[in-house]
Parts: structure tokens; sequence; C-alpha cells
């Protein structure tokens, strides 16, 4: 009877069930020592069982997908020391225009920690021009000079995307993981690779975050390729450039890595006009 109330007030997982274990062995033997004279083997044999019943009660801790569906954004956003609209609008799903729009924030999207971002879209109406009347007089011809054609600016380059270029895969390894668009939602791809390999540019642009700010993704690169494309790397181990700079196609930006994941690989999404789409429908076939 002593043993079986033992093991039922043992019934717990943890520290306080093994000290009920222990307890009730050192109850048991005391009187078992008297009983039976042989405490030794007593001990052990109790000892072993008390384990085993406390071994038995155990689960494992469940483990849960780092990338859930979006969350449903509050009214507000207070911004904090690190973020970026971009970074923002990349976590609740917006376009960063539009939420610009909403805030009536110009670019280049400048925002302060403290600051309260209404977490909304706004679409603007394109602004008509005024009609100009059209003059009576004559205009005199203007003789014609020869102006030298201008040369479009690198920034020019990123804001239109030529529609020829290409999405590269930004690492070389095996995919591990496709993109899952409905249920319990997976917002881009995981590329396996090994520890400090070079993470390379998908496509031109501008780097708009450079960070470890957004939980799941640990160090991350966010690229503006256009105003509505946008790309992101995530899990580096080092981040090689920073908010501003301005990126080819396949330049190193990063060292592939371990941060914010169980192992070493590449997490790679992209997203038009906010919305997260499946990498492998814009990736080159390999």
């Amino acid at each position: 009877m002593l043993l079986n109330r033992t093991f039922l007030g043992a019934g717990g997982v943890g520290l306080r069930g093994l000290a009920a274990c222990f307890a009730g062995v050192k109850a048991v033997c005391a009187r078992s020592e008297a009983v039976f004279r042989r405490p030794v083997k007593i001990v052990f044999l109790l000892l072993s069982i008390c384990l085993l019943g406390c071994a038995g009660g155990h689960r494992p801790a469940p483990v849960f997908d780092r990338y859930n569906p979006a969350e449903k954004p509050p009214p507000y956003y207070i911004v904090s020391a690190g973020d970026t609209l971009f970074s923002i609008a990349w976590r609740y799903g917006f376009d960063v225009q539009r939420l610009a729009n909403a805030n009536n924030i110009s670019p280049p999207y400048v925002i302060y920690p403290g600051q309260a971002v209404q977490l909304k879209e706004r679409y603007e109406a394109p602004s008509r021009q005024p009609v100009k009347s059209k003059a009576t007089t004559v205009a005199r011809p203007v003789e014609k000079k020869s102006v030298p054609p201008k040369v479009p600016s690198r920034s020019a380059k990123v804001a239109a995307v030529a529609g020829d270029e290409r999405w590269r895969w930004p690492i070389k390894g095996p995919l591990l993981r496709g993109f899952v668009a409905t249920g319990q939602a997976h917002k881009g791809i995981d590329i396996g690779g090994k520890m400090g390999e070079p993470v390379r540019a998908s496509r031109g642009g501008v780097v708009v975050y450079a960070g470890s700010g957004l939980v799941g993704y640990g160090n991350l690169l966010i690229l503006k390729h256009s105003e509505r494309y946008l790309s992101a790397y995530g899990h580096n181990r080092l981040l090689l450039v920073k908010e501003g700079d301005s990126i080819n196609a396949g330049d190193k930006i990063a060292e592939l890595g371990d941060s914010g994941t169980d192992s070493a690989k590449l997490h790679f999404e992209v997203r038009i006009d906010g919305k997260p789409v499946d990498p492998l429908k814009l990736l080159n076939r390999r």
C-alpha cells in the first residue's frame, strides 16, 4: 500500500516528481530494512522502478513553425530602434508605399523611435495637372541644339528593373522547404548550405533593411528591386551590406548562418506589392 501511494504521489514530471520519488524510496526503505534486513538491494530496486516511472510520464516539448500566418495587425505600431517602414510593412504584409500614404510619410520613408504608425493602406489617386490655356501669339522658332543623352543613375535603374533580368538563386544548396500559401504558411523557401557560404543578391536593388528585429528571421536583409518587388534573405551569420547600399545581381551581401533557426540555411522570400509569392516561380530552373 505504501509503495502504491508513493508512486501515485510522484505522478508529476520534473523536480517535484523526482523529489516525491526519492521521498517515497526513503520511506519504503526505512520499513523494508526493519522487515527484510536487506536494505541495499531494496534501495536499488525501488530507485530503478521510481526513475522509470517518472521518466515514463515525460513528454517532449512541442516545436512550433517559426513562419506563422500573417498576424492580424493592431490599429497602430509603435516604432522601436532599428525599425524601418519597410520592415514594418514586411511584418504585417503591407505595400510600403500604401502604408506610407496612409501615414503621410514621404520618401525616403524616415521614421523615429516612439512614432505611432497606423497599420493600414491608402491608395493615392493620380493628381490631375491643370490645363493651360492656349496662347494666341505665335512663338518664334527656336534653334535646336544637340544635347548629349542623359545616362540613367543607378537609383533610376533600380526603380525600373529590367524586364529581362532573371532572378538568380542566392546560394547553390538544395531546396529544404518550399513555399506554403495556406494554413501554417511558409512565406518563402529554405535553401541548405554550409556555414559561412556566400549569400548573393538574387537581383539588383537597394538595401532597405539590415538587422535582426523581425522575429524568426535572424539576421535579415531586405532588398528593394522596384516599386513593386522586394526580396529577403534570412538566418545569415554576417551581414556584409548596410541600409541604403546599391546592389547588383550576384553581389555578395551576407554569409550563410543559423541565426534565428536550428541549422545552417537561407530563408529566401519575394514579395510583390507587399504580398508573398512563391520564389520558385521566379527563379531560373537549375
